[in-house]
């Protein structure tokens, strides 16, 4: 590998990784020429795939004539143009658009509308949103109030204003069919049964993930959840929140996750695979009667200096104009339910996976030590780390977290562009068999496990 110089970058942490030379369509390669297939969009962003000739076109034209025009001096048709196609695809009544740079900034976006929506129309009482455990919202102080992550959030809890939070549906660790609409109900009651605990004047929204984003490895709801949470919000004059930033933009089959299910929510956030990664880029789509009360009590208090750029908002259309002319979407539905099967089947030969989930390209399997009681792999042995490690280095790119609040299990989003084939599965499949059994291979015998 090619010793790189000293770095002034920071991230997360030191782990280090290869000098990025170039992308195209599945594929990256570094600086020495090794291929990699990015097996996880990136952080489940390049939707559409890298270097796109008629997006890199469409932003071209556009710099051309202008790369920034500031909201408040300029309107512009790119964001025009973008925001009646977004509306366009959004449920019914979710007519407004306001843009941002991603998906932090959405989730942000969308709870300080929802606040002043509510002190707009006379009920300044409520203030509490109430998410998920675990989640993940983003990582400005509001959206990782609603995050239940604890390695991301304990640092910060002296700074934020702790948020009430109900227990994901995760049926497949509670031993629950989720396909039996009981099921359903028994996860969505605990939303009803929070808002009672903390008073109904009290509550503003209630955020949830379609689709689980990175803390719950894609997580697909049970049966009747998705429903029941819309009457329960109904009931009691709840905002109702879809985080669509890592289910939307065609991923799941659907342009929104949300649609695979009744029950249309008041407010969507929108990131990663809208911009796609060929330009920052996210949104706010509201109900038209929350923009309009919000107007008419004096205008959105709330603001980024590069909401509505021309350039991302060029490229977000180039990127929406891709997608259909190409049927991703149906493309993600079909080579989804391939990659899933193929996932199902590599279950059967490593025991070690205790759960295959997803929707479309929004897949995630996750590593168990016990199938029967589904306890968690020992947390020592690293496993979220380790396998995308050697996966990385067998030329395959995944994405991980910690199961369990962050703090143990291993789950593993494989979640490839939208333009995917056969042959890309066949090939992930491929060398997740060797990099499994060499996982397995470094793991047998420090501690007893069915392999």
């Amino acid at each position: 590998m090619t010793e790189a110089p000293r770095s002034h970058l920071f991230y997360q942490s030191r782990n280090k990784r290869p000098m990025l030379d170039m992308a195209r369509g599945v594929y990256m390669w570094d600086v020495d020429g090794k291929r990699y297939l990015d097996g996880s969009s990136g952080a489940m962003v390049s939707n559409i795939g890298h270097s796109n000739p008629r997006v890199l076109e469409a932003m071209r034209r556009q710099m051309e004539k202008s790369t920034f025009g500031y909201r408040l001096h300029f309107e512009t048709e790119p964001a025009e143009r973008l925001a009646a196609k977004t509306a366009g695809l959004a449920p019914e009544g979710l007519e407004r658009v306001f843009f941002v740079s991603g998906g932090s900034e959405a989730v942000e976006s969308g709870i300080k509308l929802a606040r002043q929506y509510a002190v707009a129309i006379g009920q300044a009482s409520r203030w509490k949103v109430i998410s998920r455990t675990p989640s993940y919202h983003g990582c400005t102080l509001g959206a990782l109030a609603l995050t239940g992550y604890t390695p991301l959030t304990q640092p910060f809890e002296p700074m934020m204003q702790a948020m009430p939070k109900i227990p994901a549906p995760r049926a497949y660790l509670d031993k629950m069919d989720m396909d039996d609409p009981a099921t359903g109900l028994h996860y969505a009651d605990m939303l009803e049964a929070k808002i009672l605990a903390e008073g109904p004047d009290s509550v503003l929204a209630f955020i949830v993930e379609p689709v689980g984003g990175a803390s719950t490895g894609a997580l697909v709801p049970p049966a009747g959840y998705m429903a029941r949470i819309r009457d329960i919000c109904n009931r009691y004059g709840i905002i109702l929140i879809h985080d669509e930033v890592m289910s939307g933009g065609g991923r799941t089959g659907r342009f929104f996750g949300g649609e695979h299910w009744d029950g249309a929510p008041d407010i969507i956030t929108l990131s990663k695979g809208f911009g796609a990664g060929y330009a920052a880029l996210g949104a706010v789509i509201a109900h038209e009667r929350i923009v309009d009360a919000v107007m008419d009590a004096g205008g959105f208090a709330h603001g980024f200096t590069y909401a509505g750029n021309p350039l991302a908002c060029a490229t977000g259309l180039a990127v929406m104009q891709e997608i259909e002319a190409e049927g991703m979407i149906d493309n993600a539905a079909q080579i989804g339910d391939l990659l899933k099967a193929r996932l199902q089947a590599l279950s059967q030969r490593f025991q070690i996976i205790g759960d295959v989930r997803g929707k479309g390209l929004l897949l995630a399997f996750e590593l168990v030590s016990d199938r029967d009681t589904m306890a968690p792999l020992p947390a020592a042995f690293n496993a979220y780390n380790r396998l995308v490690d050697i996966a990385h280095d067998n030329g395959l790119i995944i994405y991980a977290r910690r199961t369990r609040d962050g703090l143990e299990g291993d789950h593993f989003l494989v979640c490839p562009p939208m333009i995917s084939t056969a042959d890309h599965v066949d090939e992930i499949i491929d060398v997740l068999t060797r990099s499994l059994a060499q996982f397995m291979d470094e793991i047998t015998g420090k501690w007893p496990v069915a392999v």
